[in-house]
């Protein structure tokens, strides 16, 4: 009987130091969702080793026991391998997250703060840890990327120093930090990489991957301001009010809505309706500067003199193809992709048909395709020329550098020699020559935008 009493009372103070295997519990679910293998519900429990998946239209909000949030989207799968807090002595906390595939968003709790170097975040091919932070990563079993909301992450790809089974975030030369307030800046991490890159690339941002629901938390808590009538109050540091108590309705008190789940609040608080913001005027931005210039040279006394567009821009040494060139300014942004195409339409061009008997006539360019391949860093093209009643059809491809110098290849029967720019690549510009009509050189320059 005292042995028993011993245990007891051994396991209840166990008790008040941490929260057994209980991560958290489902606060909110809407469409194909599974939790440990089933449906999951509103309300149910979230242990340690869990799998959570979701398909095509799944979304599931897992509030934490120290008040953090595990936020799965569409088309992901995640798994909850540790998750234990102790609040008495922060030393013991241990948790540790696994995506394997998908989108996923991670609030730090309380717990997660006061231990940060105990916390890990794990993607097939790298490791996550944070500074205190609300951070949104995209995976699949290649490539992680990985957005903050506030705070800061270290990212580090997997390696002899840093496996998959380690505690808290790996440090050191291979790693990388990233902090809120960079906007458009992801870490991304590549199978086989010896360190992140750095992307300026709101294109490759997890939110485009798969889109939050309006309900998500949004900013920084020291900046966020009353909440929307459609969003859920996921922040534990906002007002203790209940999520019924800030989601507005016709009716006298406030319920849960939607086929998913709340905290249910030990009673409910009625909140008029706000009313509504005045419109906000749209916001007009500058045209970006052009960056890639071009045009056909001349020679004075054996000497080249530039197109003006050249000679007025503070530019890199140009390019030639024939008579003519092209350039990009110097300093010019160019953050290069990793991955997917990119689509440019033609903007300007000009162009010229020269015959072997020495006739040259003006061509308009009527249609043209640019296309570049950023996983094997490539493109190709195509354009449509007439000069009176003569149709040409040419096309050219070739490789894309690391600085965005695009060449023709050997085999290509169009030389061609430009650019790419912009943060975003956002803009091209090529000079060409093409000698696939017997008797025939048809030259040229083009600029694209997207």
């Amino acid at each position: 009987m005292l042995r028993n009493l011993v245990i007891g009372t051994s396991l209840l103070f166990s008790a008040t130091l941490a929260w057994g295997r209980e991560a958290g519990h489902v606060v909110f679910v809407t469409g194909n969702a599974q939790l440990a293998g089933h449906a999951a519900v509103s309300d149910a429990a979230v242990q340690e080793g869990d799998e959570i998946a979701t398909g095509a239209d799944g979304y599931i909000y897992v509030k934490t026991v120290d008040n953090g949030f595990l936020i799965l989207r569409p088309n992901s799968r995640a798994r909850v391998t540790v998750y234990q807090i102790d609040a008495t002595h922060p030393t013991n906390t241990h948790v540790k997250l696994e995506l394997q595939q998908g989108v996923a968003r991670a609030i730090s709790g309380q717990g997660v703060k006061q231990a940060r170097q105990n916390f890990r975040f794990n993607t097939p091919v790298a490791a996550i840890g944070v500074r205190g932070t609300d951070f949104i990563v995209f995976t699949d079993n290649q490539t992680s990327r990985v957005q903050v909301v506030s705070g800061g992450v270290v990212m580090s790809p997997f390696s002899a120093n840093c496996t998959a089974d380690g505690v808290g975030p790996c440090e050191g030369s291979a790693s990388r930090e990233l902090f809120a307030g960079q906007a458009g800046m992801l870490l991304q991490v590549q199978r086989g990489q010896a360190s992140p890159q750095l992307l300026n690339n709101p294109a490759l941002a997890p939110d485009q991957s798969e889109k939050p629901r309006q309900d998500e938390p949004v900013g920084k808590v020291s900046t966020a301001g009353a909440l929307a009538p459609t969003q859920v109050n996921l922040d534990p540091q906002r007002s203790a009010l209940s999520l019924d108590a800030i989601r507005p309705t016709n009716a006298a008190t406030t319920t849960p809505t939607g086929n998913g789940g709340t905290d249910t609040p030990p009673e409910l608080v009625t909140v008029p309706p706000p009313s509504p913001p005045p419109p906000t005027p749209p916001v007009v931005l500058p045209p970006k500067p052009q960056e890639i210039f071009w045009g056909r040279w001349t020679t004075v006394a054996d000497k080249a003199v530039m197109p003006a567009a050249i000679q007025n821009n503070n530019v890199d040494t140009p390019q030639f193809v024939g008579e003519y060139a092209v350039a990009r300014v110097k300093g010019a942004t160019l953050v290069m992709p990793t991955e997917g195409t990119v689509a440019f339409t033609l903007n300007n061009s000009e162009a010229f048909v020269q015959k072997s008997s020495g006739i040259e006539s003006r061509a308009n360019v009527d249609s043209g395709r640019l296309s570049i391949n950023f996983v094997d860093r490539s493109f190709s093209t195509d354009l449509a020329l007439s000069s009176g009643t003569d149709k040409y059809d040419i096309s050219g491809k070739g490789v894309v550098d690391i600085k965005g110098v695009m060449s023709s290849t050997s085999s290509s029967q169009s030389l061609i020699r430009g650019y790419l720019s912009g943060a975003n690549v956002e803009e091209a510009g090529y000079a060409f020559k093409n000698t696939a009509y017997p008797g025939v050189t048809l030259i040229g320059a083009t600029g694209w935008k997207r």
